[in-house]
């Protein structure tokens, strides 16, 4: 299987407990927004604990990129991730995922599952192919939304947040669900695309696959 030990070039908070990593890039190595790796800390008892992530960079750049959620309550890799320095290194592995751009539709994402879309909108923007694109982002709180100002600008109107814990002026205040969904959605004969917690994607895959009336308009990670 490949592998490559990369440096950790910089890492920047995105919110209060995600952070952006950029990381050298492998020569040779591609991708397509949207798509994810396995990463694993090379630290001593740490090589083989590999855990996926997706990349947030675009093909085109130099370097590569993720934006990760770190658990600290967990001894695990996120936790680990949390403590990363520049100048540390991580082990990638090979490029995977189910996740890709199929035309334009409605893209709903619940907290850190949104990292599939960063690249996805990253290279429509730069395509200049953005068209009427539409992201659902669920956030517990305000304070969850990630690079909410760069949505913003990328999307306009058609970035919707609604947040399930907190009432925040201005933002929708409810879960992602059948009800949601009509409220939000008039025409459902387009793609979705659906990342987040196990439990959202599944339900939200039977509603939007009733709804619309055709699985293959539905896209979930695998």
């Amino acid at each position: 299987m490949e592998s490559h030990i990369v440096k950790v070039l910089s890492v920047t908070p995105v919110t209060h407990n995600v952070r952006r990593y950029k990381v050298e890039k492998p020569e040779g190595y591609t991708f397509v927004p949207g798509q994810a790796t396995e990463v694993a800390v090379n630290k001593p008892g740490w090589e083989e604990e590999r855990r996926p992530f997706t990349f947030t960079s675009l093909n085109e750049w130099d370097h590569l990129e993720f934006t990760i959620k770190s658990y600290p309550d967990h001894h695990s890799v996120t936790d680990l991730l949390g403590h990363i320095q520049p100048g540390d290194s991580l082990i990638l592995h090979d490029v995977w995922g189910a996740i890709h751009y199929k035309g334009e539709g409605v893209f709903i994402a619940g907290g850190a599952g949104v990292t599939p879309f960063i690249a996805i909108f990253r290279d429509l923007q730069r395509k200049g192919q953005l068209g009427n694109n539409k992201l659902i982002f669920s956030n517990r709180t305000y304070a969850d939304i990630i690079l909410k100002e760069e949505f913003q600008q990328m999307l306009g109107n058609n970035f919707i947040n609604t947040i399930t814990r907190e009432e925040v002026p201005g933002y929708d205040h409810h879960i992602v669900d059948e009800a949601y969904l009509k409220r939000k959605i008039s025409n459902f004969d387009q793609h979705f695309y659906i990342c987040g917690p196990d439990p959202m994607v599944q339900q939200l895959r039977e509603v939007l696959e009733k709804l619309s009336g055709k699985a293959d308009l539905v896209t979930i990670e695998i």
